[in-house]
């Protein structure tokens, strides 16, 4: 069992930035490929970044040379910076990780960009 507790949402003015962590208990966090997804209200849930047990990662094209994930292994956290920040990046963001059938996600981190 992983439990995920994300951190580091708040309210940022466009072309901010914010760092969102996600900690993980558990010490097999290293097995797991790690993702960011986000939901806006009234949409659905959508892929934002991952990074693999690996260390390769990948984005959605919408945030793509703006957002970067990152892992430390020894803290348990995976991270996502979020740079030059839209009003279209405003959703609750959430951390999954992923191992085989194993799927376990986070409560979410609200995070809102407005003037």
């Amino acid at each position: 069992q992983v439990q995920l507790v994300e951190s580091g949402g708040g309210l940022v003015q466009p072309g901010g930035s914010l760092r969102l962590s996600c900690a993980a208990s558990g010490s097999t966090f290293s097995i797991y490929d790690m993702g960011w997804y986000r939901q806006a209200p009234g949409k659905q849930r959508d892929w934002v970044a991952r990074i693999r047990s690996g260390g390769s990662t990948n984005y959605a094209d919408s945030v793509k040379g703006r957002f970067t994930i990152s892992r430390d292994n020894a803290k348990n956290t995976v991270y996502l910076q979020m740079n030059s920040l839209k009003p279209e990046d405003t959703a609750v963001y959430y951390c999954r990780a992923r191992w085989y059938t194993n799927d376990y996600w986070g409560q979410g981190t609200q995070v809102t960009v407005s003037s």
